[in-house]
């Protein structure tokens, strides 16, 4: 059971207190606060734990400053979506960048930092682009031990410091150990706070409980979910569900392909047709990988690329952000140079995205019935 609480309530803390004081009568019920701040407001859940089938609802719903009372039919009791009302599209604010279901966010960056001069290459071109986040990555799990594992924290100092240089606010990096988190966090500080870092949970540790809790348990960045490419949707989910769980509802979904025999020639089966089913089961933003997807900068006969095209059937399902491979050299990268995009094609796929997302939003618009 849920209550929720009105999103502009006075004396929130004082309701708060009310609510837990009669959840406590109950025996075998343990309740606890969450807030949610999304991008056009900020309210409070006290969510209701255990036996709650023989719970009234009216005496919750009488309470002065509770909007309503939830029961859960759904199986994320944290991140899933559990009525049509409007205050269940929740999103996030970071760093002055906002993610859900009415921005499009591009990150668009090196898969692995290998030079200071391609960063400061990458950063540039973002800004030229008008873009303000990226994908830097600095610790990279690799199936084979021998492969370029990435530079960790030695890139840490200067990723940053061009961040804040060329405005990009957002950087996702993807962490693989609790320590990575306490590296970024110290870097951060010594940059002045240059930029923002949203953590990346990548494919291999979708299922590494104990670096879900840690991500979960800090409130300080958000987090970027990547689908583990050998288990189920249902799987993954849960696997955000821990996540919040530990207090850090800023979450994005992100879709990667799976692994599947059936996948070639792309590198991984795309999984993209799941977009509006996480947007229908679950309150998070949506992102797609169409790099990790593809796995090789192959052209259509239309002249396209195939990352352009499966980056077009993401958007146009309902994902708010793209993930996505550049290089300044793809040829001399150390981690899948073969599926980054040159710099030169920056402007057109930003161009394409766009385009695909103004076209959505003129669909929805004409294809939702009027109220």
């Amino acid at each position: 059971m849920i209550i929720v609480l009105e999103a502009k309530v006075k004396n929130r803390q004082r309701i708060v207190d009310e609510v837990l004081n009669l959840a406590s009568h109950y025996e075998g019920v343990s309740a606890k606060p969450y807030e949610f701040s999304g991008t056009g407001h900020t309210f409070t859940e006290i969510h209701l734990i255990g036996s709650t089938a023989a719970v009234p609802t009216s005496p919750f719903e009488s309470l002065p400053g509770v909007l309503r009372v939830v029961r859960v039919s759904t199986k994320y009791r944290l991140i899933g979506r559990h009525d049509a009302d409007e205050l269940q599209n929740v999103g996030f604010e970071y760093n002055g960048v906002r993610f859900g279901d009415d921005h499009l966010n591009i990150f668009a960056g090196l898969c692995a930092v290998d030079t200071k001069e391609h960063v400061e290459m990458t950063m540039a071109a973002l800004k030229e682009q008008g873009i303000v986040t990226t994908r830097m990555g600095a610790y990279k799990p690799r199936t084979s031990p021998y492969d370029f594992q990435g530079l960790g924290k030695a890139c840490l100092p200067y990723v940053f410091e061009l961040a804040g240089k060329y405005g990009v606010r957002v950087v996702s990096m993807e962490v693989t150990d609790a320590r990575h988190i306490d590296e970024i966090r110290e870097a951060l500080e010594q940059s002045g706070k240059a930029t923002g870092v949203m953590l990346q949970i990548g494919t291999r540790n979708a299922q590494n409980f104990e670096l879900l809790r840690t991500v979960g348990e800090q409130k300080e960045f958000p987090v970027l979910f990547k689908r583990g490419m050998g288990i189920t949707l249902e799987e993954s989910l849960n696997a955000c569900e821990y996540i919040a769980s530990e207090g850090n509802p800023n979450i994005v979904f992100c879709l990667r392909g799976v692994k599947s025999l059936m996948a070639a020639p792309h590198r991984n089966l795309v999984d993209f047709g799941h977009v509006p089913v996480v947007r229908r089961q679950t309150r998070l933003p949506v992102c797609v990988d169409p790099s990790h997807s593809v796995g090789k900068a192959s052209v259509a006969p239309d002249g396209i690329m195939d990352i352009f095209h499966v980056t077009g059937q993401g958007i146009i399902a309902g994902a708010t952000m793209v993930l996505v491979d550049f290089h300044p050299r793809k040829e001399v990268a150390l981690c899948d140079g073969p599926q980054a995009l040159d710099l030169e094609q920056l402007a057109q796929f930003n161009h394409y995205a766009k385009t695909i997302r103004n076209c959505y939003k003129s669909l929805v618009q004409d294809l939702t019935p009027a109220a």
